[in-house]
């Protein structure tokens, strides 16, 4: 039987374990019997803690220190049987892993229904992360998480966080995006805010257990892409983009499309296109574009006044014999002209300056080809 006790840490699976008590491999059934000057060894990123009775009475750093009644004075009513070698009082030690722990994930398990600030349409959000976590008082760390577990693991912590973390989070993205108004599709443009706030807003729940919050991320916040909603808004944001590269908007690019349907009516008439004009005016189209669209009324009604008013001007003109006509469209001709300024036939020869008969090909009077 060894004379001194050597205690250490020896958890196999040290590196996912926060904090760990203390097993006689040998014989676990005493593992809480701490013998006077017995060993401790700490080693570095860790401390060890002696508990008795539920109380953490002392706390150890890297090193090694022995277990005597002079360091620890509770020893001294621990008192062991001659005979049985069994403590009368019972006693253990927890070794604490004070490492920072930098890759622990969070996620949201279930998407958040939020309200688009800028569409006013209800989006499903989803947020993922991660952050980084260390020890930095043993004392409440134990007390607060051990209970009666042999260990502290890292799912662990996870399992008694992540109600903690997703209430947090779930707030932090309602603020940003009803409160703030910013939208779905820029919030990623603010990961960084919201992450140096998370940390703000997590260091006091930690600290309650001992725990300090190293740093906290918004790896990226999405949406269902599959969401017949989302898909639609993606479309309408895509041509409100390629609209504003062209220079106009939704309802000017409308009522291009009436006026070319209308153009491509033959049977429509100066009502319809009048009528055109009128509806867009009432919905509300001024400036630029209402005056584009009264010239182009105007002139259309223009061009048809004066396709009607060619039928009838002819029999008006037979009765005037002072002024010369048209030999191809009848209308009357600018003295000293050159062409017909209604139909453009050309009146003179450009050689010559002889009249030419209607349809010639040839001058009659130098034979230039016209």
């Amino acid at each position: 039987m060894a004379l001194l006790q050597v205690i250490k840490w020896d958890d196999e699976n040290s590196n996912d374990v926060f904090a760990w008590r203390y097993v006689n491999k040998k014989n676990p059934a005493r593992s809480n019997e701490i013998g006077n000057w017995t060993q401790l060894i700490v080693e570095e990123n860790q401390e060890a803690i002696f508990i008795r009775d539920g109380q953490a009475l002392d706390l150890y750093g890297s090193g090694r220190h022995s277990l005597s009644t002079d360091i620890i004075p509770v020893l001294r009513y621990i008192m062991t049987i001659p005979t049985g070698g069994e403590s009368a009082s019972k006693a253990g030690l927890w070794f604490v892993n004070k490492i920072n722990v930098l890759d622990i994930k969070w996620g949201t398990p279930s998407p958040l229904l939020l309200r688009d600030p800028d569409y006013k349409i209800p989006v499903y959000v989803r947020a993922y992360g991660q952050f980084g976590i260390r020890v930095n008082n043993s004392r409440q760390f134990v007390l607060k998480l051990a209970g009666n577990k042999n260990k502290i693991t890292r799912e662990d912590l996870e399992n008694n966080f992540r109600g903690l973390l997703l209430s947090r989070m779930s707030d932090m993205l309602a603020t940003y995006i009803a409160h703030k108004k910013i939208t779905i599709f820029e919030i990623n443009a603010y990961l960084e805010d919201m992450s140096d706030e998370a940390v703000e807003k997590l260091k006091p729940a930690f600290e309650d257990y001992g725990i300090e919050c190293v740093n906290f991320y918004f790896n990226s916040v999405n949406i269902n892409d599959d969401d017949e909603g989302i898909k639609k808004l993606k479309q309408a944001l895509s041509d409100r983009a390629s609209m504003d590269i062209i220079g106009f908007n939704y309802q000017q690019k409308r009522s291009f499309d009436v006026m070319e349907s209308a153009a491509k009516n033959e049977g429509a008439g100066a009502g319809m296109i009048s009528a055109g004009m009128g509806l867009g005016a009432g919905f509300g189209m001024g400036g630029a574009f209402g005056q584009m669209a009264s010239q182009i009324g105007q002139n259309v009604n223009a061009n048809i006044n004066n396709n009607n008013n060619s039928q009838v001007q002819p029999q008006q003109n037979n009765n005037n014999n002072n002024v010369a006509l048209c030999p191809k469209c009848n209308q009357p001709l600018t003295p000293g002209a050159l062409f017909c300024a209604f139909c453009g036939t050309r009146l003179t020869c450009p050689d010559c300056g002889a009249n030419l008969i209607p349809g010639a090909k040839f001058c009659a009077n130098c034979g230039k080809q016209i």
